[in-house]
């Protein structure tokens, strides 16, 4: 793949991290507020939005050496 591609590809990469972050984060909001929510389902939806955080900062980390 070419280098041209990778950085065009690289912004909706992006934006469809963030997306599911902030999903992520409803999703974790609204779990709290549940009276039955498992704190299993809970650590889980946390350590995915964790992951992806994770992600994003290699990505930008990424974009600055360049």
């Amino acid at each position: 793949m070419s280098d041209r591609h990778v950085s065009s590809a690289l912004p909706a990469r992006v934006e469809a991290l963030r997306a599911r972050h902030s999903a992520l984060s409803r999703k974790i909001e609204t779990e709290q507020t549940r009276p039955s929510s498992s704190d299993w389902y809970l650590k889980d939806l946390k350590r995915q939005k964790l992951k992806i955080k994770e992600e994003l900062e290699v990505l930008k980390d990424g974009t600055r050496s360049h």
